[in-house]
């Protein structure tokens, strides 16, 4: 697959877990604390996340559907720990506002998710 099919289907599906993320996040966030709203989102987002990567950005992976989720649940574990510290320390280190501050850690959280996503969970 070239590499513009896979940043475009990486992009589209990155883009339907983050307003997965965000939706869940909306919701949850009236009954609990931000950072479990932010785990929350996350949790839900991670199906679609794996879903549309497996199926649509990297689906010429040579690797079984169990290797990949066991690899991409590890990739994506640690890209929520990049968005938790980014989230917290814009929310509570710098009073950001939780949407805008929830908003900038999903972003950096998909540059890491990618390059892990691309160059091993889903390794061609």
């Amino acid at each position: 697959m070239s590499a513009l099919r896979t940043g475009f289907w990486f992009g589209a599906v990155g883009a339907s877990a983050a307003l997965t993320h965000l939706l869940v996040f909306g919701v949850a966030q009236r009954w609990m604390a931000p950072e479990w709203a932010n785990a929350a989102g996350f949790v839900v987002a991670f199906f679609v996340s794996f879903g549309g990567h497996r199926w649509l950005s990297f689906r010429d992976a040579a690797t079984g559907v169990g290797q990949s989720l066991g690899r991409f649940a590890a990739t994506a574990l640690l890209g929520f720990a990049t968005n938790e510290a980014v989230f917290v320390l814009l929310l509570r280190g710098l009073g950001v506002p939780s949407w805008p501050a929830l908003v900038a850690a999903l972003l950096v959280a998909a540059g890491q998710t990618f390059v892990l996503s691309r160059f091993w969970a889903f390794r061609r």
